[in-house]
């Protein structure tokens, strides 16, 4: 389905960074970030613009062409690795930085997950999140059909235990990110701390 999706010329999320993120970028520490489900790389390219050492991680090889290319139009390098994300060795206490950016899981995949985020990030760490809640399918403006792949404050409290939440909200904002992604949507958004 994701190769598929950004096939096309244009870019299906956009070229510029998540709107969250661009404004609390700066809670992350400068150095080595991961980007997990980057797809075509708007935020990748947008953080190493920031100064960040960046590996952007997608299972589709073709939006990671388009981050390559995006990325040497900006004239940064990042780091682009293909592999489904449950697989990916994210690795213990690496990482100064891990953002997720509208990574449509299911509720079990996605609590593996964020327990090896908790594992990956360095004393200090910081992990920053937007996703779409339950309460999207509501307003039908993106994310798709699937309950199952929303994420919500309590289940966010449950998987990222060991850290220490400087920001966690649910909201409702105007996302507008390429053709996907556009209206008024609901929306969690986390800045979590792993204790030093």
């Amino acid at each position: 389905m994701w190769d598929e999706r950004y096939a096309a010329e244009e870019y299906a999320y956009g070229t510029e960074p998540n709107q969250y993120l661009a404004e609390h970028y700066q809670a992350i520490p400068k150095g080595r970030v991961l980007s997990l489900a980057e797809g075509e790389g708007r935020n990748a390219v947008f953080l190493a613009r920031q100064g960040y050492a960046v590996t952007a991680v997608d299972g589709s090889a073709v939006g990671l062409r388009k981050a390559e290319k995006l990325a040497l139009e900006h004239g940064v390098e990042i780091e682009l690795v293909h592999a489904d994300l449950l697989d990916y060795e994210i690795g213990e206490n690496c990482w100064d930085g891990i953002v997720s950016i509208f990574c449509p899981l299911p509720a079990g995949p996605r609590a593996a997950l964020h327990r090896k985020v908790v594992a990956g990030l360095k004393p200090g760490g910081v992990f920053l999140l937007e996703a779409y809640t339950p309460e999207q399918l509501r307003y039908g403006t993106g994310g798709g059909p699937s309950p199952e792949t929303k994420t919500s404050r309590e289940s966010l409290i449950e998987d990222l235990r060991g850290l220490t939440f400087t920001h966690l909200a649910e909201l409702e904002r105007e996302v507008v990110e390429g053709i996907y992604h556009t209206g008024l949507g609901a929306v969690v958004q986390a800045i979590a701390v792993k204790e030093r």
